[in-house]
């Protein structure tokens, strides 16, 4: 893993594999590690670019509000800066969003993309709750979110059966940075694509996982009948995390899909 200077901030990434470009852009609250389970069935077929998010493990972590318009301008630049003129775009919940804003500043760049766990828009109640999560890591830091947040990511038989698992990915929610973690969800509840996704013309999967309740099959469901030619699907005994939580049946959707 490596830093590079792009678009004002240092980013951190990952190149393994060899073939074509495939991106891939993590959770909320996670980092590049959180595709682990993936890159075993990845690089074999596909260069493979992994990345922090702004505000996210090991890339600059500024104070403010952050936007889509700065999330999208960090992965293009990125992809300028390591020669990237074409990829595939896999991306899960916040990282789907950015898939979404990426594919459409920049459609000649993306041939296949995959928008896993997220959504095209909130409802106006997401602003509420969201000011409610960014104030609880004002006040207590990232702590206190790891738990609930487990809660909602894993089902709970899987919570059960995997303790090394909820180990090491609520360690990485507790070492997000609250200024990376409040900066993204002030983006998040803005999050509107939906009428602008008909412009996309790039093949397109969308990923649901069954058992997830923030970002439940209806969402994607609600991008795949805007998004032309794309097909939704839904990932049995899920829930947010389904690359983790069913990572072979997620790998598997995802490597027919990337290599049709």
């Amino acid at each position: 893993m490596t830093t590079i200077r792009a678009n004002g901030i240092d980013i951190r990434h990952d190149v393994q594999g060899s073939g074509p470009w495939l991106i891939l852009s993590h959770s909320l609250a996670t980092d590049l590690s959180m595709w682990d389970d993936q890159m075993a069935a990845l690089t074999p077929h596909f260069r493979v670019l992994r990345f922090d998010t702004r505000g996210h493990g090991g890339t600059s972590a500024p104070d403010g509000a952050y936007d889509f318009a700065w999330l999208t301008a960090d992965v293009l630049w990125l992809m300028e800066r390591l020669g990237i003129g074409r990829a595939h775009f896999c991306g899960i919940s916040l990282g789907g969003m950015i898939a979404q804003h990426v594919a459409l500043a920049a459609p000649e760049k993306i041939d296949r993309l995959v928008l896993v766990s997220t959504t095209s828009a909130y409802g106006p109640e997401a602003r509420a709750l969201w000011a409610e999560r960014i104030a609880a890591v004002r006040t207590g830091g990232m702590a206190p979110l790891v738990a609930p947040t487990l809660e909602r990511w894993f089902t709970a038989p899987y919570r059960a059966a995997r303790p090394e698992v909820m180990a090491r990915v609520g360690a990485m929610i507790a070492a997000t940075p609250a200024a990376g973690y409040i900066g993204c969800g002030q983006a998040i509840p803005l999050m509107d694509t939906t009428a602008r996704l008909a412009q996309l013309r790039c093949p397109a999967l969308v990923i649901a996982g069954a058992d997830d309740a923030g970002m439940p099959p209806a969402m994607g469901r609600r991008i795949a009948d805007h998004l032309p030619g794309a097909r939704l699907k839904v990932i049995e005994s899920a829930a947010h995390l389904c690359n983790i939580e069913q990572k072979d049946s997620f790998n598997s959707s995802l490597l027919e899909f990337l290599l049709a």
